[in-house]
């Protein structure tokens, strides 16, 4: 055989061997259909793609075969009369002239996994991962992933992505949430299981939701237009402008600690004026990330001047190096930590004092964040307030954010990353999100629970299946009670179980206190198919930890009673003492209540402070700490609260 016969025989090989062994491209489907896929049990499954306009199309399945033809834009769709559970399958598709064909197709259950960051979080970072890696040989559970991707309208399809068989090759990037969640459905239903997953780190909800859907939310419909108007092409050089007429010149970068940015006698007066705590985007300074300078002045005595002082900056997003009068007092690089530093008499002065912060934002809001009351100076007893105006003063704009963000506009990552996926057949969602929403809590009550019908609404079920984590303890435990806009992202989750269908995965008692991203990603996947053995297949099983049902008020003390208890409580305390009760009275002051178990399904609790208890609150905590109240199935009780009083109204 000559050389030319061989490099033809090559190029017709490779090209039989292509993407999803398509023969001939001129029919073809959209790219969530291929070879490995797992079709859904008991329903009509869709199956869609183009063509030529008007030509005939024919798809066969395990015996199955319909017809359709494509529209006058080439456009065609056809369901699967509904299967029993089986396979290996082929799945062909003909037009006039060309057959793609997909084999190791199977019939089982399928799951969308979608949400941020601890959802994308893979299994080669979970605990134990050397050995979960390892143990992932299991070819009934197929993976999806969804490139991430965002999009000013809806798309008709992805641009690639390709179903894998699991294994310890195929698992390591992975979403660990997913698989460990996929794999206890496939070990107790002893089917083929398909995971379809899309979720992007640190995005929000509205990202994820639909324009049909955003547009009637107040809030956000204002965003969805402006997004609509974009000239996407020319998206960065327009921000550019817009940043170089604000600030008078574009900043790229120069080091202000050389210019005496720092220093008590340097001149700020030409500096703008933003006020603190509050970030810098909601004060029309968007799209800029990168480095900022702080500065503001205040007053002390020659008494305060000589002792320690305190500094109590609440939050600053994302790192900062702070100084007084010059001397370096601290350095935080976690956005969530309080920011309190301690400066020596040495560095202060009767009268004026300047404190500097140089502030690097990474993404996202940038500058000192939080409530005004945590924003002050504390010398002895005196107390100086240092919230109101501060100067500011940017060195740096980085590049990045010239690029639309996904959480820059909302309906990006569904027209991206939903929509092209729609309407596959599907057994039900899985959601782990809610950390990028912790500062509109309250607003997340609307936009979570309005996410889920319209995903429902998109595939054409009112009764989909659709579970969710609520967010893990997180940072550090409060020492006295407090409010806390973590508690009450949690409680905007459980509000949501409301709509018939839905189901809630506890992680208060799994989080981690320094790692927004927990690595106990077993028990999350354990918990989540609880719900969906419970919910989506009428199993018999007790999927939700105590949650609660009424309270009962007797002079000081307080009675709490729980459902989901079945067969008893299991109290981690060798005395029966539960953590994790505060109370309060009229004056809305919370207390740690002493509180244990009365009675199967009651905990009576009171505090020698609280005299005629009005609420009560439960594990209501940024981080509640060692919390020791379970159900028998060790299932933890979920956080609650009594009352309904408002710590910001505005969020």
């Amino acid at each position: 055989m000559n050389n030319l016969n061989v490099s033809f025989l090559i190029l017709l090989f490779s090209v039989m061997a292509g993407y999803n062994c398509r023969v001939r491209a001129d029919v073809k489907t959209a790219r969530i259909f291929g070879s490995d896929m797992v079709m859904q049990e008991g329903i009509e499954n869709p199956v869609w793609g183009w063509a030529e306009k008007k030509e005939t199309i024919t798809v066969s399945l395990a015996g199955k075969t319909v017809k359709t033809k494509a529209d006058s834009d080439g456009k065609w769709m056809v369901k699967l009369p509904s299967m029993d559970y089986g396979g290996p399958y082929s799945m062909t598709i003909k037009g006039k002239k060309d057959i793609i064909e997909f084999t190791n197709v199977m019939v089982g259950e399928v799951w969308f996994c979608s949400g941020q960051s601890n959802m994308e979080f893979p299994v080669n970072r979970v605990i134990n991962a050397n050995e979960e890696m390892a143990n992932a040989d299991y070819p009934d559970i197929r993976l999806f992933t969804v490139p991430k991707k965002i999009a000013q309208y809806p798309l008709s399809d992805l641009q690639k992505g390709e179903w894998t068989v699991c294994s310890p090759q195929t698992i390591p990037n992975f979403s660990a949430v997913g698989y460990f969640f996929g794999r206890e459905i496939q070990q107790e239903m002893n089917v083929a299981v398909g995971l379809i997953h899309s979720s992007w780190g640190g995005t929000n909800a509205e990202a994820w939701t639909s324009p049909a859907t955003i547009e009637k939310n107040a809030d956000l419909s204002g965003k969805l237009e402006e997004l609509q108007k974009i000239d996407f092409a020319n998206y960065g050089k327009t921000e550019k402008e817009k940043i170089k007429k604000k600030l008078g010149a574009f900043p790229t970068g120069y080091d202000g600690l050389k210019r005496g940015y720092n220093q008590w006698n340097f001149d700020d007066s030409a500096w703008k004026t933003v006020y603190a705590p509050r970030f810098w985007e909601e004060q029309g300074y968007e799209n800029m990330d990168g480095v900022a300078w702080y500065r503001k002045a205040f007053e002390l005595t020659e008494e305060q001047a000589s002792q320690e002082l305190t500094l109590y900056l609440a939050k600053i997003d994302d790192k900062d190096i702070c100084w007084v009068n010059g001397v370096e007092v601290g350095t935080t690089t976690m956005r969530s930590l309080d920011r309190i530093y301690k400066v020596p008499p040495t560095a202060l002065r009767a009268g004026k004092n300047i404190i500097a912060i140089r502030i690097t934002d990474e993404r996202d809001n940038g500058g000192i964040y939080g409530n005004p009351e945590d924003v002050f100076a504390k010398s002895g007893k005196s107390k100086i307030n240092l919230s109101g105006e501060w100067k500011i003063k940017f060195t740096q704009v980085k590049g990045p954010l010239f690029e639309i963000r996904p959480n820059d506009y909302p309906t990006q990552l569904f027209n991206a990353m939903v929509h092209p996926v729609l309407p596959y057949g599907i057994k039900g969602i899985i959601w782990y999100q809610g950390e990028a929403n912790v500062p509109r809590a309250k607003q997340y009550r609307e936009v979570f629970s309005n996410m889920i019908i319209d995903w429902r609404n998109h595939w054409g079920k009112d009764d989909l299946p659709f579970l969710w984590v609520q967010l893990a303890n997180y940072l550090k435990p409060a020492e006295q009670p407090r409010e806390s806009d973590w508690a009450e992202l949690r409680e905007a989750q459980a509000m949501a179980l409301k709509l018939p269908y839905t189901g809630m995965a506890s992680a208060i008692d799994i989080g981690e206190a320094e790692d927004i991203h927990p690595g106990n990603k077993q028990d999350v996947g354990k918990r989540l198919a609880l719900n969906a053995l419970k919910i989506a297949y009428n199993h018999d099983v007790v999927c939700s930890g105590p949650t609660y049902k009424s309270m009962r008020i007797e002079g000081q003390k307080v009675y709490i009673s729980f459902d989901n208890i079945p067969n008893g409580w299991k109290v981690n305390n060798k005395y029966g003492y539960v953590n994790g009760f505060s109370v309060a009275g009229d004056d809305k002051k919370f207390y740690w209540a002493k509180a244990e178990v009365l009675s199967d399904n009651t905990i009576v609790l009171y505090s020698g402070k609280v005299l005629h208890p009005v609420a009560v609150r439960y594990a209501w905590s940024n981080n509640p700490g060692d919390l020791n109240l379970y159900n028998k199935e060790n299932l933890p009780a979920n956080p609650f609260r009594t009352d309904s009083w408002e710590n910001n109204p505005k969020k």
